[in-house]
């Protein structure tokens, strides 16, 4: 085995309760976790060193919402949509379109690149959902491909109602439940369903959710983007892991989220990409609520990678401290996935480390679209220098 030590951290960002914030820090990497924090004066002898040079290190960032399979984009849309045309989940039929006509190396390489592109930018976790094919043979082969790129792969079958069933939406409720849903779980480890204007009802998403829990999924649930809806109160009741976008929320979604281990997963991507109100997400934390960030990446609602981005759009339009936005984005993101060995530098989590060209994580929503990541380390190997 072979031990790294990285030395000379200007202020170390534990996000753990016993160590919090570290100053002149230093710790040890063995094979793939951290051993060993504490002051760089008394780090212990390692087979190799790196000096950060009063650089700021964090953890990984934790990208707990991304649909990253799928194939051509939306630019079209989008230049519409800034030019005065609203925002539905109608244009999703054309990624559809585009997944489905693509081959396994095509949407392979696509992912990988979008993979790649968030590694680069400090993340070191990512979920990934399906929800591009919407056939069972095109949901099966994305859950493959998802899988071959993450640990968390979420089956979102039920992301819209396709073209071809759009005259007999149950009969789709029932393929997504059934078949489609035995030929995707195998590489999947959460099932989603998007509850909102637009998508699925709530009995529809109860039935769907219900039919993914019996196969061991974990839950997951696209709520309240586009209206105020049951989809957060459906989230807290089947006890899913996170409700995601949460844009419009009333006093009572707000106390279940508070009152549950729900994590609202707030997008503000996606609200910066269709210009629609973005969450308030002070309300939600001064409520006790546990808040995290993700990138939402898709093509058509919030093509962005940069979790940086979204930390700065959310101290800057969602009412977050910089400390907050930076804590959603990893613990926070972390807790999304019930994950305790990510999105936190302690003794035993996994050495996804990123170090700041920055003495402070504040630079990360003071200097917006600045290149700040200096070096990324994911399970204990370096990525970038």
């Amino acid at each position: 085995m072979s031990t790294t030590a990285l030395t000379g951290i200007g202020l170390l960002v534990t996000h753990d309760a016993e160590l919090g914030e570290i100053r002149d820090a230093a710790l040890v990497i063995d094979e793939d976790r951290i051993v060993w924090i504490g002051a760089s004066a008394d780090v212990p002898d390692a087979d190799d060193g790196t000096d950060l040079d009063g650089r700021c290190v964090i953890p990984g960032f934790v990208d707990s919402h991304t649909h990253v399979i799928f194939a051509g984009d939306r630019a079209p849309e989008f230049e519409a949509r800034m030019s005065g045309q609203p925002y539905t989940a109608g244009g999703i039929h054309s990624t559809v379109a585009a997944t489905r006509a693509a081959s396994d190396d095509e949407l392979t390489g696509h992912a990988a690149g979008l993979i790649a592109e968030m590694l680069a930018a400090g993340t070191t976790t990512t979920e990934i959902k399906t929800g591009y094919g919407l056939s069972t043979v095109d949901e099966q082969r994305s859950a493959q491909v998802a899988a071959r790129l993450s640990d968390d792969v979420t089956f979102l079958g039920a992301h819209v109602v396709p073209a071809e069933y759009a005259d007999r939406p149950d009969d789709y409720v029932a393929l997504v439940s059934g078949p489609m849903l035995d030929a995707c779980a195998p590489y999947c480890r959460w099932i989603d369903v998007f509850c909102d204007r637009g998508a699925f009802d709530v009995d529809q998403a109860r039935a769907i959710l219900a039919a993914g829990s019996a196969r061991g999924l974990g839950l997951r649930v696209h709520a309240n983007q586009f209206a105020h809806g049951a989809g957060v109160q459906l989230a807290v009741e089947l006890g899913a892991a996170s409700a995601d976008h949460c844009t419009h929320l009333s006093d009572t979604d707000v106390e279940a989220l508070a009152g549950s281990t729900t994590v609202a997963t707030l997008l503000p991507g996606a609200e910066f990409s269709t210009r629609s109100p973005y969450p308030d997400a002070r309300r939600l934390i001064d409520a006790g609520a546990t808040v995290a960030l993700a990138t939402d990446c898709n093509p058509g609602s919030s093509y962005t990678s940069n979790m940086a981005f979204c930390i700065a759009l959310a101290v800057r339009e969602m009412n977050m401290t910089p400390a907050e936005a930076l804590w959603a984005a990893t613990a926070g993101g972390a807790r999304a996935l019930r994950r305790d060995d990510v999105g936190v530098i302690a003794l035993g989590s996994r050495a996804d480390l990123v170090a700041l060209q920055a003495t402070s994580p504040v630079h990360l929503a003071y200097r917006p679209g600045v290149p700040l990541i200096a070096a990324t380390w994911k399970g204990g190997q370096p990525i970038t220098a």
